[in-house]
């Protein structure tokens, strides 16, 4: 088993090893102890999955379940999801003795630690990531959030979980599309902080190497959380390829899944970085060329107007200025901080019409 501790305002484990939902159970009551009620969100293709299973597991290390189904999907990240969970919890008279168990991608993450964080001041919760995106990235860190109509994530807090097991059997089920999307916040790992790591992912398929990514991503991850939980300096740098992706979401009204909004934003951030002379042509093909070896895509349909709008609702952007994440060379990249009236140039040299 590998075992990356994560030091913030509550320290945790993530735990990587295969089989680990059979054994998620005695997991959790090692970490916060048994007899308590556990309430499992999972959306419902993957409740179908894996409910049953970790319920089981649940139960045998002596806790009671109850199991919180929702769609699934991003248009269910919202206020009235988050409203419908926080009723489910207390009909079920769940107490701040009581946990919640998040089984899924980023959004159950979200939304069930967005509902731990604030259900009676708060309650633990232990993250089950079931999508590689889930696993490198949005389960690690005590981000959540819900979206509102103006853009995603606008309401939520950081609230770290107690625990983090990730089984990477549960990735085989993922549709190709799905880990797709994970590809896209791994190679954005690279891009930031490791050539060694990009050189990887150029030879060897992340599929073929998938424990090992993930506790690569998770390491990464792990460092810039500590050096900076709440996102004021270094670790605004994992947002690399997020503004112009979620500009891209948005405008999608959410078709455009998140891991291939992230890759459209890094490319469109990678040629303006290149036309600005940043980083180098060479630099700028690597990314792309990466990109497009996973399948991922480089370009959008969306006008530069649109995307403009949607990327001046971005909840980064303070004191009318934005921190955009740019890459000077493959494993470095500097936040460059510009004022929001700028973004429709940053897009212009990024390719976008």
């Amino acid at each position: 088993m590998t075992t990356i501790h994560v030091t913030a305002s509550r320290d945790y484990d993530v735990l990587v090893q295969p089989g680990l939902l059979d054994d998620a159970g005695a997991q959790v009551a090692r970490v916060l102890g048994t007899g308590r009620t556990a309430a499992i969100v999972a959306g419902a293709t993957v409740a179908g999955l894996y409910a049953e299973r970790l319920s089981a597991s649940l139960t045998r290390a002596g806790f009671r379940t109850v199991t919180f189904t929702y769609p699934g999907g991003e248009h269910c990240k919202t206020l009235a999801t988050y409203a419908a969970l926080l009723d489910f919890l207390a009909a079920h008279r769940l107490s701040r003795s009581d946990l919640i168990v998040a089984l899924g991608g980023g959004v159950t993450g979200d939304l069930a630690g967005f509902a731990a964080a604030t259900y009676q001041r708060g309650i633990p919760f232990v993250q089950v990531p079931t999508t590689l995106l889930a696993a490198v990235d949005s389960s690690v860190g005590g981000k959540t959030a819900v979206n509102l109509a103006s853009g995603k994530n606008q309401v939520g807090c950081f609230y770290q979980p107690s625990l983090v097991l990730c089984d990477p059997d549960t990735l085989r089920t993922l549709p190709p599309e799905e880990y797709r999307n994970g590809c896209a916040e791994v190679i954005k790992y690279a891009v930031l902080r490791s050539e060694t790591f990009f050189d990887e992912l150029r030879a060897v398929p992340v599929s073929a190497q998938v424990e090992h990514v993930i506790a690569t991503c998770v390491a990464m991850k792990r460092d810039l959380v500590a050096a900076d939980e709440f996102d004021r300096g270094s670790r605004q740098l994992l947002n690399l390829g997020h503004s112009f992706g979620h500009a891209v979401e948005k405008c999608s009204d959410y078709a455009v899944p998140h891991g291939c909004g992230v890759a459209i934003g890094m490319a469109i951030i990678a040629r303006a970085a290149a036309k600005r002379g940043i980083c180098t042509e060479d630099t700028c093909a690597q990314i792309l060329a990466l990109l497009r070896q996973y399948g991922l895509p480089t370009e959008t349909d969306f006008t530069c107007d649109a995307l403009t709008d949607a990327a001046r609702s971005d909840k980064k952007i303070a004191d009318g200025k934005l921190h955009l994440i740019v890459p000077e060379r493959i494993g470095y990249c500097r936040i460059e901080t510009i004022p929001a009236v700028d973004i429709r140039a940053w897009l212009a040299d990024g390719g976008i019409a």
